[in-house]
């Protein structure tokens, strides 16, 4: 009996919990953007430190909430009936923007880098990152030959559901590690010389820690909705399961 009721509380419905991991997710953004406005000097694009800020924003924005949401599009209770088509192209539509904002957030740190003269890719941070890019990338791409191209044959789409499932919620896991692994490079490189050092534990990276904490219960609980079976999406060979009305 208190099994069951210790079941019933944790029972919560999809749509209160999408509402506060959305707030959440906006919550990281904020954050971030307050973080480099406050303490790293705001954004440019001038090619110096200001210009490296676009890197966090852009990367936590892109490749953890918005890459979150698209992977949460097929959990909305109204995505369950009708034609899967349009949820298709919206779940690929936010995975392809998450997509262009990472690029982005890649291009700003290699051009600071390059008219600094600072060596690119040499710490574990910047491997786990253009690891997680390059297996999005590869993620993307399969998905969309798969699942939204009309000829895709039915085996498919079949054979291939479940790796693009598991790897979803793998580069979800691996971006959340990247960024978290970003922020802390960065709090060493920055909390030194003239600065209260970092294992003083300033303002700065108080704040920084929390944010780095709510980005990884963000991805934690994408990751838990993922998995949690009541929340899933029923599959079937029904009309609302197929490409194309009509078509198999």
């Amino acid at each position: 009996r208190c099994h069951q009721r210790s079941v019933a509380m944790l029972d919560i419905s999809f749509p209160p919990f999408c509402a506060f991991l959305g707030s959440l997710g906006l919550l990281c953004v904020a954050l971030v953007g307050a973080w480099c406005q406050h303490w790293r000097g705001g954004f440019s694009l001038d090619g110096g430190s200001r210009t490296f800020n676009w890197h966090p924003m852009l990367m936590v924005t892109g490749l953890v909430v918005l890459y979150g949401a698209a992977a949460l599009v097929y959990r909305v209770p109204n995505t369950w009936s009708g034609p899967k088509l349009p949820w298709k192209l919206l779940h690929g539509g936010l995975a392809f923007g998450a997509f262009i904002l990472t690029v982005l957030g890649l291009a700003a740190v290699f051009h600071v880098h390059n008219s600094r003269g600072t060596p690119n890719m040499y710490s574990l941070h910047s491997w786990m990152g253009l690891g997680t890019v390059l297996l999005f990338s590869c993620q993307w791409a399969a998905g969309f030959g798969a699942f939204l191209l009309p000829w895709a044959p039915t085996w498919l789409r079949q054979f291939y559901k479940p790796i693009h499932v598991f790897f979803g919620s793998t580069i979800l896991m691996l971006s959340t590690a990247s960024c978290v692994s970003g922020i802390n490079e960065k709090l060493f490189f920055s909390l030194r010389n003239g600065t209260t050092q970092y294992k003083l534990l300033p303002a700065e990276a108080v704040f920084a820690n929390t944010l780095g904490m709510l980005i990884l219960l963000f991805g934690v609980l994408v990751v838990g909705a993922l998995a949690r079976p009541s929340w899933k999406r029923p599959d079937s060979d029904s009309l609302d399961s197929r490409q194309v009305p009509g078509t198999r």
